[in-house]
């Protein structure tokens, strides 16, 4: 595993909102068939039409992991978290003891985590939470302490039940400790129902379990125009060319395919922008349906 240099987001007009995204990091950990337990050669040239998306060597799918900021009605929302500083993350090691100038980043967009005014999560998982704290003095002290953090509450109570703390679970039950847990004592979050409904003025949830046990992809409207930022539906884009290709981080797959397929037709249908949560390259694009498969374009 090695972490790849990233580049400067572009900045998204989606109706009077602008995103741009902000890289954590980005890996290369593993290979189409360890990250796609169905995949075969056959699925081969679709990778090889999409280079961005893969290692120099071409042996190793490319990951990223960042948020997306939005500028929309003079606030500033973050979606999702990255994997933040300094945590040990003993069974995940590629996310084990990061340091990464993610708030250097940020601040080239012109945010301080001080101007941060929402932080939605798609879901609570290790790679979507991490940078709700940093180390302070030995302890685990919110990064956005005048935001509001908006999660599921079915999803928090799953993380909180120690009846849940497999072996599939244990590197989120000690990312709910350092990068949940304090969010939740110091008073900055809003738990809520996945409901479809709007959350925050232009922000709503919608279900799309199946990766996680009440994953939300979030919608984006604003003066006419959509967005969807879909979490982990999907991973790479050569699952939207080929959606049955799951991966391994989805434990339920008949729910987690019914979820991928209505994001990739409310993109389409509705001519949403896709802000993918791991896609490399720009991470941003647009689906597109024809007949009963979908194609996809790096915006």
């Amino acid at each position: 595993m090695s972490t790849i240099p990233t580049s400067k987001s572009p900045i998204y007009t989606i109706g009077d909102a602008k995103v741009a995204r902000v890289v954590d990091c980005q890996i290369d950990a593993f290979e189409p068939a360890g990250l796609l337990p169905d995949w075969s050669t056959k699925y081969q040239p679709l990778l090889d039409a999409m280079p961005e998306t893969m290692s120099p060597d071409g042996r190793h799918i490319l990951l990223s992991i960042h948020s997306w900021v939005i500028w929309l009605g003079g606030r500033i929302i973050l979606i999702d978290t990255g994997v933040g500083n300094d945590k040990p993350r003993p069974f995940a090691p590629y996310f084990d003891r990061l340091t990464t100038p993610y708030l250097a980043r940020l601040r080239v967009l012109g945010v301080t985590p001080e101007m941060v005014d929402y932080v939605l999560h798609t879901h609570l998982h290790v790679d979507h939470v991490g940078w709700n704290t940093r180390l302070v003095d030995g302890r685990w002290q919110p990064t956005f302490r005048n935001a509001r953090h908006i999660f599921s509450a079915s999803e928090y109570r799953f993380f909180s039940n120690p009846a849940n703390a497999g072996n599939r679970h244990r590197t989120s039950f000690q990312t709910q400790q350092d990068s949940v847990e304090p969010i939740v004592d110091a008073g900055l979050a809003d738990m809520i129902d996945v409901a479809g409904r709007e959350v925050i003025p232009g922000f709503s949830f919608h279900s799309t379990p199946g990766h996680s046990v009440d994953h939300a992809s979030i919608v984006l409207e604003s003066a006419g125009s959509r967005a969807l930022f879909a979490g982990d539906v999907l991973h790479h884009p050569v699952q939207v060319i080929a959606p049955h290709l799951l991966s391994i981080f989805d434990p339920n797959r008949e729910t987690a395919l019914s979820s991928r397929r209505w994001a990739l037709d409310f993109a389409s249908e509705h001519r949403a922008m896709l802000f993918s949560s791991h896609f490399p390259a720009t991470s941003a694009g647009t689906v597109s349906r024809r007949g009963a498969d979908y194609t996809w374009d790096f915006a």
